[in-house]
């Protein structure tokens, strides 16, 4: 190690282990605000970035665009002067640690779009200076830290391990778990050199278990083995589900059986589809990667029809349920019960719950949706709905020719759903102690 490398790790180590270092977070959602809030209880000041001003003017104002975040602990590190937001990236030369928790989601062709990457790692070259630490949470493919951020950051004289020192450690965060956060859950971390890693691991370690591995490439493909063992384990049961359902098998009932095994199986449950900011789309960015080694992912693939076509699964089973009761789905008025991804939470990122509206919409169904936790549908990238969650009652259940249950929701009362609806369409196994009579509960 030269001796201007050990100048500039040793100063930022001091810092660090003095809760002096000032800690950047650049991206305020569900992955930065919960970061922002726990080291700033660990005692360093945090500054926030976002480019929304709408985020930043409602934390100022003491509002929660997040709704399982609690804002007091927000609101007091702001009122101590622990926490700053803001939309000025200039101050970027403030931090000591800035931490990049950007989106990295899929084109429409399924190709990873690292524009916001792109940048805010030109955004971060404009102020960087000595003695900075960089580290990349969003999810990536397996060489991105080293192929983009490194060579996007290696300016004048700015050395990796010198001047400066760069980083991966993927985000694990659960959104609406309330067993798990930031504070409790081991961050793997990789480093460009071994100096990245030391001082990478000490920020962490001051508010969590490390879990150091040899490079950024390593840190990298942890994430998606993560995600994919998810995606594919859950195709899995979802195209079981769709054979048990031919059997006229519960599924639930058979996952259920399996999990009392005490070795050998983990227990995964199926859907109408996959959602959220992971899952659908990690283990593609792999895929994609893959084929610059001549290499096909099958399994990743497989998984990804699997878990693609289950909306489409459950528009046939709406279909053969209104049939029963000698309905067609044109013209039928539908309630979609919950859009976000997963239960009792604010978060309807590639919800399936948006591709079964689209495909109800296009078989000519009426459809109006309900969500404790969505009152506006969110104009995505796919879709513009337009439309407002709107109050279940009695009355409203009786009007619609069926109701699908889409997301889990706890403040659901599904015996009054039940006992009021002409039909059920249950996607999750949310009815599954309630009575079945004269064929109103259908599972999907």
């Amino acid at each position: 190690m030269n001796k201007e490398e050990s100048m500039a790790k040793v100063a930022l180590l001091s810092k660090i282990d003095k809760r002096e270092a000032v800690v950047g977070i650049i991206g305020l959602g569900y992955v930065g605000l919960p970061l922002a809030i726990h080291f700033g209880q660990e005692g360093f000041k945090v500054i926030g970035f976002d480019v929304d001003v709408r985020k930043i003017d409602m934390l100022h104002r003491g509002e929660s665009y997040i709704k399982h975040i609690q804002m007091g602990p927000i609101n007091d590190r702001i009122k101590n002067g622990h926490l700053e937001v803001t939309v000025d990236f200039k101050r970027l030369k403030e931090a000591d640690c800035i931490l990049i928790c950007v989106p990295t989601p899929l084109t429409d062709k399924m190709e990873p779009d690292l524009s916001y990457l792109l940048d805010t790692t030109k955004t971060i070259s404009e102020t960087l200076r000595d003695g900075q630490l960089i580290v990349l949470e969003s999810t990536t493919y397996p060489g991105t830290t080293e192929e983009m951020l490194l060579q996007g950051l290696e300016i004048g004289n700015m050395k990796v391990g010198q001047n400066y020192f760069l980083a991966f450690s993927p985000e694990r965060e659960d959104p609406g778990n309330g067993k798990f956060n930031a504070a409790n859950i081991p961050k793997v971390v990789g480093g460009v050199t071994a100096g990245c890693l030391e001082v990478a691991s000490a920020l962490y370690d001051s508010i969590t278990q490390v879990v150091p591995v040899s490079s950024t490439g390593v840190a990298e493909l942890t994430k998606i083995l993560e995600n994919t063992f998810r995606s594919v384990n859950i195709a899995l049961v979802n195209e079981l589900k769709v054979l048990a359902n031919k059997m006229g098998i519960d599924i639930f009932e058979v996952i259920n059986a399996a999990a009392t095994k005490p070795f050998g199986y983990t227990p995964f449950y199926p859907g109408p589809g996959l959602g959220g900011h992971c899952i659908p789309i990690d283990p593609f960015y792999l895929s994609w990667k893959a084929r610059e080694f001549d290499f096909a992912t099958r399994f990743i693939q497989l998984a990804g029809e699997i878990n693609v076509s289950m909306p489409y699964y459950v528009i046939e089973r709406v279909i053969e349920a209104l049939n029963q009761h000698e309905k067609s789905l044109k013209g039928s008025k539908i309630l979609v019960l919950g859009v976000a991804y997963k239960k009792d939470i604010d978060d309807e990122r590639e919800s399936p719950g948006y591709s079964i509206m689209k495909l109800l919409l296009e078989k000519g169904a009426i459809v109006d949706y309900n969500d404790p936790w969505i009152p506006v549908l969110k104009q995505t990238r796919k879709y513009n709905f337009q439309k407002k969650s709107i109050p279940i009652t009695p009355d409203l259940l009786k009007e619609m020719d069926a109701a699908i249950i889409i997301t889990d929701h706890s403040a659901y009362d599904y015996a009054e759903i039940v006992k009021h609806s002409n039909l059920v369409i249950d996607t999750r196994n949310a009815t599954s102690k309630i009575e079945r009579v004269d064929g109103k509960i259908f599972s999907a």
